[in-house]
């Protein structure tokens, strides 16, 4: 689109149609939320759950390109929106937003440049997630460890034979599958000075990251320290199976609710080379398949769902990040962080975040293709190198095959 469309929609119910998978158990906020905008606007928004996660939800967005059941809205997740982007089905969304008088300056700026390419940004931020440590503070007690997260790797080395002896559990329960597992491991890449890539080049065949995760598979099968869930780490973690464990935010609210006993919360320990911990999450975009009107509308409510009066209503019911700068020291999340300190831990770990990898979420199956390397790795105890191998130059392929030939020269 060249230009934001001009004069207001029609002030009749309209539908406009979200594609989602409701992050965080989000549905009944969702729904509060879009109930006071068509108060406010009179423009109807009919809530369409896609799917159970972001992958099911963008699966269903690509197959049904070129349809009338294209959605206005779409959820637009950390390693789904660039794919959107290259195949031309989302819209770029600067001048709409200028034209809406969006405030973008207001946005967390690395959550909102996590949609810029080309000098253009495709999406605006909405259930923003960081990994998060949480751990058992009754175990913690027992074991005799102060009342924190373990600042590093190596300090967990050593707590670990405390927290097995006192607890009688797995010190750390890990989760599995796409759109985690490369998510959640980039805090022991990073950490340990490596990187899946550096712009489009693959860089798992340097000693930093082939360490990295030679140190996930020796806290599985050497040490016994940390274990891969079968299912649900959080599940395992809330049941008292394990002593600590990865998260995200957004599980925040769940998690406290869930547990039985008292929550910890601590940013990711530290590598060699330091703190690393992604941003993730999702943000919404709007197809560009829509028609001038329904791309109005669809802004509309944008504006409105990610206002500072919203995202902290969101945020303080969920535990994903307020996306607004404005929300973060406002009255909402200051209560929130009274009566709930945890939170607080989220958002002061964001100010440390890093944009990820492009190898992980440019890619085509980038993710996908990371996720099968390291549940070798963690799974079947395979040889790091041999499996990082096989994911670069699948992504390498996959760049060269579905990236490459869409970039502007």
């Amino acid at each position: 689109m060249s230009r934001p469309p001009t004069g207001p929609p029609s002030r009749r119910p309209r539908r406009s149609l979200g594609g989602r998978n409701h992050p965080g158990t989000s549905k009944e906020l969702e729904s509060k939320i879009i109930a006071d905008f068509a108060k406010e606007t009179g423009i109807k928004v009919n809530l369409v759950t896609a799917g159970a996660n972001y992958d099911e939800v963008a699966q269903k967005f690509q197959a049904a390109s070129g349809s009338s059941n294209v959605p206005d809205l779409v959820i637009a997740s950390d390693v789904w929106w660039f794919r959107y982007m290259i195949n031309g089905q989302i819209l770029p969304l600067d001048k709409l937003a200028a034209h809406l008088d969006f405030g973008t300056d207001d946005f967390n700026k690395t959550l909102y440049n996590d949609y810029e390419f080309g000098d253009s940004h495709w999406a605006v931020p909405y259930a923003r997630s960081t990994p998060l440590f949480y751990y058992n503070k009754a175990v913690w007690e027992k074991a005799g460890l102060p009342d924190r997260a373990p600042k590093t790797w190596t300090e967990f080395d050593e707590w670990a034979p405390k927290i097995q002896a006192a607890g009688g559990v797995t010190p750390l329960g890990l989760g599995k599958g796409n759109s985690w597992t490369a998510w959640w491991f980039c805090n022991m890449l990073w950490g340990a000075g490596g990187a899946y890539s550096k712009d489009w080049t693959m860089t798992l065949d340097t000693p930093e990251a082939v360490e990295a995760a030679k140190y996930l598979q020796k806290i599985i099968y050497t040490d016994k320290s940390a274990v891969v869930t079968a299912k649900d780490q959080v599940a395992d973690f809330g049941a008292g199976l394990t002593g600590c464990t990865i998260a995200s935010t957004g599980s925040l609210t769940g998690i406290i609710a869930a547990a039985k006993f008292n929550i910890g919360t601590g940013f990711l320990p530290e590598g060699a080379k330091g703190p690393a911990c992604p941003t993730g999450g999702t943000g919404l975009a709007i197809p560009a398949s829509k028609s001038p009107e329904q791309q109005l509308a669809a802004g509309m409510f944008l504006k409105f769902l990610t206002n500072a009066e919203n995202t902290a209503y969101f945020s303080s019911n969920t535990g994903y990040m307020p996306v607004r700068t404005s929300a973060l020291e406002g009255e909402t999340m200051q209560a929130v962080y009274a009566k709930t300190p945890q939170f607080r831990t989220a958002v002061d770990q964001l100010a440390g975040t890093r944009v990820q990898d492009w190898g992980r979420v440019f890619v085509p199956n980038g993710d996908k293709d990371l996720t099968t390397a390291l549940e070798k790795i963690m799974l079947q105890q395979g040889d790091p190198a041999e499996a990082f191998a096989t994911a670069s130059t699948s992504i390498a392929k996959s760049y060269e095959e579905n990236v490459k030939p869409y970039l502007k020269a």
